[in-house]
């Protein structure tokens, strides 16, 4: 917990810092379709067919035989969350949770896909839990460079972004473990780049998929770079006092929520 400690106020400095900094240089257009209205057709970045099996069984919505009733609760769970957004000028949401194993990646994609769903919207999903990668594990990609390798190598943007065959939707995936990762969240670079991705353009939403808030200080060297957090805790794993210490370390942040995941299914599978 003391290295939790020092990033936050790590974190409270830099954000004290950046009220009274000159704005960064903008950094290159990305993640823009070609069409300046929703109608989308993507030129820049690669469009691949996700495997629809690999899909189905990482419980991603439309893809499930309940689909269903999750379906209708991550609409519940978009609607909720964009009237909150909306309501206070957010643009970009981190999921995350207390520990591993708890669900945040899923409910990362599956919000962001239900958001894409609204038509007056597009959304982008970056992948920042560095140390472990997974969103594109549950569409079945193979990938060769992620983000990591556009903030530490001469790796462009238009290289990494996919759009997974879903309107309005796409993906800056992660690729190998970075051991470093809490340093490369507040490198320069990468404030340039959240910036850029959440002011750029009105209708977007940005969402990251961050490591577990007490696992290591990633979420906290990030905090200052997002507009809210999502916390995904676990029915029947997630200790209470692991709920609490998650809220206390992000104290400082914009918490626009907390999701019960595998929750009973009388409950509707998830509660927000």
């Amino acid at each position: 917990m003391e290295r939790i400690k020092e990033a936050l106020d790590r974190a409270r400095q830099q954000r004290e810092a950046d009220n009274h900094a000159a704005p960064a240089k903008a950094a290159p257009e990305v993640g823009r379709p070609a069409s300046s209205g929703l109608d989308i057709a993507y030129t820049r970045t690669r469009v691949l067919t996700p495997d629809p099996v690999v899909m189905r069984d990482s419980k991603l919505i439309g893809f499930g035989q309940s689909g269903d009733v999750v379906t209708d609760a991550y609409r519940m769970l978009r609607t909720r969350t964009l009237r909150a957004m909306d309501d206070n000028g957010w643009h970009s949401l981190a999921v995350t949770s207390p520990c591993p194993g708890e669900g945040k990646s899923l409910t990362a994609i599956n919000l962001a896909m239900s958001m894409a769903r609204e038509i007056n919207r597009t959304v982008l999903l970056v992948d920042l839990d560095l140390r472990r990668p997974s969103v594109h594990k549950f569409f079945g990609f193979d990938i060769e460079h992620g983000i990591s390798e556009y903030l530490t190598e001469d790796v462009a943007l238009e290289d990494v972004l996919i759009n997974p065959a879903v309107e309005r939707f796409v993906i800056l995936p992660g690729s190998g473990r970075v051991q470093n990762s809490s340093e490369l969240l507040n490198s320069p670079r990468m404030r340039a780049l959240a910036s850029e991705l959440a002011q750029r353009y009105p209708e977007r939403i940005v969402i990251y998929d961050l490591p577990p808030v007490l696992a290591v200080d990633d979420a906290l060297a990030f905090s200052s770079l997002v507009d809210a957090f999502m916390l995904v805790v676990e029915e029947g794993s997630t200790q209470a006092e692991d709920i609490v210490a998650a809220h206390d370390v992000l104290s400082q942040a914009n918490i626009v929520g907390t999701v019960l995941n595998k929750a009973a299914e009388s409950q509707g599978h998830y509660y927000y």
